[in-house]
């Protein structure tokens, strides 16, 4: 569904407010909901092309204990955001009315990280594929390490989300 003049102005504002805001200040204005999900001053932001363990969800570790996946999935993401400033780039608008993003989050030297991307690395989200993007690349190695939630059983974030309506 297609973004209208209003919402795209208001959204290129609060991205250039985050791009001149300093890293500090971008990080507290940042709210980590989930392991795929942001809210900033407001806008629901969830971030595109992956699918995270849902916030009370469980997972089993290899020696099949089990543990809160979802919550360390949101805890991953928090760390991503503490490591400077955040800004998201919206590629289209879910039903839910939140902005379908590529966020990235650059350090005080510059670097720059693509969120979505890096959640998946570490095993900590799968890839939801669509139209514009496919971490499939980065989900093999998280699988391959046994990062994350590749550590041991789980159950895909959207079976969960029907099997839990």
């Amino acid at each position: 569904m297609p973004m209208k003049e209003k919402e795209m102005k208001t959204l290129a504002f609060w991205v250039a407010l985050a791009l001149l805001a300093g890293e500090a200040q971008a990080a507290e204005n940042v709210v980590v909901v989930d392991g795929d999900s942001l809210e900033m001053r407001d806008v629901r932001i969830r971030l595109e092309g992956i699918d995270s363990p849902e916030y009370y969800q469980d997972c089993r570790r290899e020696n099949m204990k089990l543990y809160a996946c979802g919550l360390d999935a949101k805890a991953y993401l928090q760390s991503l955001v503490d490591r400077g400033r955040v800004t998201c780039v919206e590629k289209d608008v879910d039903r839910y009315k939140r902005r379908l993003c590529t966020c990235y989050v650059t350090n005080n030297i510059g670097e720059r990280t693509n969120i979505n991307e890096e959640m998946v690395r570490a095993g900590w989200a799968v890839v939801y594929r669509n139209k514009y993007s496919d971490y499939s690349a980065a989900e093999a190695e998280a699988k391959r390490e046994k990062r994350g939630i590749w550590q041991g059983k789980f159950m895909k974030p959207q079976l969960y989300r029907i099997l839990n309506k």
